[in-house]
């Protein structure tokens, strides 16, 4: 028996999207593709998904579960390498922890934080973030940061945590559609994700592929994790689908597929 796309969709809890990009990256390819261009899916393919899906619970990247279910790799071996960055993330977000709590319960009121503490936090922050961009993305990277800081030199504290406060509140209702199910590339998504983007673009340049970027760094930067995650802890791997795909549907990037999609 064979099933649309659409039905494997509705079967799997996933976007019709999403199986087209499993095709586009040859991760899941439907048993045949009919003259009018409908995908068609057959056991041996919806069998394949599902290990495709339960791989990707487990936080596997699609380059591991490819490999994986090609055989290049095995799945032991995937989950350890797995389990090796999760440790290194942990440990990182350790070291950072206490500042982000402290700065998180200053903008929230509930802590007591003077201008001079603050401000240091804020520097060694940016600090942080402005070596990890630098490391992972280059310096054109790390440049649109120096933008960021030069356009939010004159902020007072106020202006800050005015801004903190309205990424918070945005954060809040993207965290209330994930809850309700709309997926990281549903319209609903995209159209939060706009707001993000507005925001982002305010303070720097950023173009499709960098915005796409930002998908990896909500991840992988464990203070920009944490802030994501201090709304809810299963934001951030959301959050960070929906930015890219903001960047391929709405911004049109063509690049090179995130190791992380």
């Amino acid at each position: 028996m064979e099933y649309s796309i659409s039905q494997v969709a509705r079967m799997a809890g996933v976007s019709s999207r999403t199986l087209r990009h499993y095709d586009e990256i040859g991760l899941l390819t439907p048993s045949r593709v009919s003259s009018n261009g409908y995908r068609w899916y057959g056991r041996r393919e919806l069998l394949r998904l599902q290990r495709i899906l339960l791989m990707r619970e487990l936080g596997m990247s699609l380059g591991d579960i490819g490999r994986t279910l090609d055989g290049e790799i095995d799945e032991l071996t995937a989950l350890r390498r797995h389990r090796e960055q999760v440790a290194a993330e942990m440990e990182r977000l350790g070291r950072v922890l206490h500042t982000v709590d402290r700065t998180i319960a200053a903008l929230s009121g509930c802590a007591a934080m003077s201008d001079e503490e603050f401000f240091t936090g804020l520097a060694e922050a940016k600090a942080r973030l402005r070596d990890d961009l630098l490391v992972r993305y280059g310096e054109r990277a790390a440049a649109h940061l120096a933008d960021a800081e030069r356009v939010t030199s004159g902020w007072t504290r106020e202006d800050h945590e005015r801004a903190a406060e309205q990424g918070r509140r945005l954060l809040t209702r993207m965290a209330r559609a994930r809850e309700r199910g709309v997926a990281p590339d549903d319209q609903e998504a995209l159209d939060l994700v706009a707001e993000h983007y507005q925001g982002v673009r305010a303070l720097w340049p950023a173009d499709a592929a960098a915005y796409h970027a930002l998908g990896d760094l909500i991840l992988d930067n464990p203070e920009q994790r944490a802030i994501v995650a201090s709304v809810d802890p299963l934001l951030p791997a959301w959050l960070a689908k929906a930015v890219r795909a903001y960047a391929v549907y709405r911004l049109g990037y063509t690049g090179a597929r995130s190791r992380r999609e």
